[in-house]
């Protein structure tokens, strides 16, 4: 059966598998298939790397406001715009990404979790690639350092697909393969090879299909769970022919914003897109979990991806939409508010702690969606746009240093039914 993040893991894993490492010496790992004798931090993928990625979009927001208002161009390969671009997506994103599979694949699969040294090496990958783009000027040496990571990455994933037979998921890892590859061309189009905003789109296309796909799993489910639970009549509605032909209409969208972006073709496949995940949303029975904010906010987020599509719709049909807006509805909107509800909820199940928003949880929610909302509406501020900017990015990059300091005792310390 499939679980998934969010959900507390399996009490043991395959104790064949683990009673046979036993035996050949090779490692020492509990019922859980961590490896024991590291520290909690390095158990499971979602902990260094939610905590990082958290720290990371604090961080790195602040910094790029305070150089874009000062003029002043931030060192590495890319300039000031570019580095914010690309650091929120393979940066940010990627760990948000990594630390979601690496916990969510041993349960799709049966198979032990990366843990330890080849987790810490991961990691350690990571930073080395966070390091290059802000203070490498080499450009191809920071592009080789960079790319290390989801490389790895893609193989782990791959690997684990392939060996436990979980070919379900093979889209999945098919999705983070091509992220690598938006990694690679972007660091391409800074060098002039491949056109300037080439990596970028074919990143932000496949971010919207796994938030449209694998948000269409969780965000039902948890719903499902929790109106059973609280014992709510009527239920999220089963997948079926809406479902499908919204997935379906969404590829086509993204596939037509890569190839013919400027095009009619492309402005009415993203407004029907966005029309359809709105009506596949609408089923799901948000507005009876609105007394349970984690999960609601699994709405929220998705319905930040219908918005995102009609927005960028929009924007290529009609020239008084800005695409700003529409690709921040999408970044800070959709990616912001998904990755932290993913990551609120995971980091409390997965370390044996209630799944119940506290008002530092809530605080996190209210400050995104308020970052989130501020900086769609800044292209439309006129005089006041540096200031809704600014104001956007305090509230957005707060909610993630927020994050942190809430969930540092989680991820760094012991389950808490240890």
């Amino acid at each position: 059966m499939e679980t998934h993040p969010g959900r507390p893991a399996p009490a043991t894993i395959d104790r064949s598998v683990l009673r046979n490492l036993r035996k050949t010496g090779n490692i020492e790992r509990d019922g859980r298939g961590r490896i024991a004798a590291m520290p909690p931090i390095l158990h499971y993928g979602f902990r260094p790397f939610f905590f990082l990625a958290a720290l990371h979009a604090g961080l790195a927001i602040p910094l790029w406001l305070w150089a874009y208002a000062g003029g002043i161009e931030i060192g590495g390969p890319f300039g000031g715009m570019h580095w914010h671009a690309h650091e929120m997506l393979f940066g940010y994103l990627a760990a948000v990404v990594a630390g979601f599979v690496l916990t969510a694949v041993p349960n799709w699969t049966g198979r032990l979790p990366l843990s330890g040294w080849p987790l810490a090496v991961l990691v350690g990958l990571w930073l080395a690639g966070r390091a290059a783009c802000l203070l490498l000027p080499v450009p191809w040496a920071a592009m080789v350092l960079d790319l290390a990571f989801p490389t790895t990455l893609a193989f782990a994933i791959w690997r684990e697909v392939v060996a436990g037979r979980n070919w379900r998921n093979a889209p999945v890892a098919a999705m983070i393969t091509l992220f690598g590859i938006a990694n690679a061309a972007d660091h391409l189009a800074n060098g002039g090879w491949l056109p300037h905003d080439l990596g970028q789109r074919l990143a932000l296309a496949t971010v919207a299909m796994l938030i449209a796909l694998i948000g269409g799993r969780i965000v039902p489910s948890f719903t499902r769970n929790w109106l059973v639970r609280t014992g709510a009549a009527g239920l999220p509605a089963s997948f079926d022919r809406l479902d499908r032909a919204a997935l379906a209409m969404t590829a086509g969208a993204m596939l037509a914003w890569l190839t013919v972006p400027e095009t009619p073709v492309a402005g009415f496949a993203l407004l029907a897109a966005g029309v359809l995940l709105a009506l596949r949303l609408g089923r799901w029975r948000g507005l009876a979990t609105v007394s349970e904010p984690i999960v609601v906010v699994l709405h929220a987020g998705y319905g930040w991806l219908c918005v995102a599509l009609l927005l960028l719709g929009l924007s290529t049909l009609l020239p008084g939409i800005p695409a700003s807006g529409a690709i921040h509805a999408l970044t800070a909107g959709a990616v912001g508010t998904m990755t932290l509800a993913v990551m609120t909820r995971a980091s409390f199940g997965h370390t044996g702690h209630a799944i119940v928003a506290d008002r530092a949880v809530v605080a996190v929610y209210v400050l995104v969606t308020l970052g989130a909302s501020l900086r769609v509406a800044a292209p439309f501020a006129g005089e006041w746009y540096l200031a809704t900017l600014a104001a956007g990015g305090a509230l957005w990059s707060g909610a993630f240093l927020l994050f942190a300091v809430r969930y540092a005792p989680i991820l760094w310390g012991r389950r808490a039914d240890a």
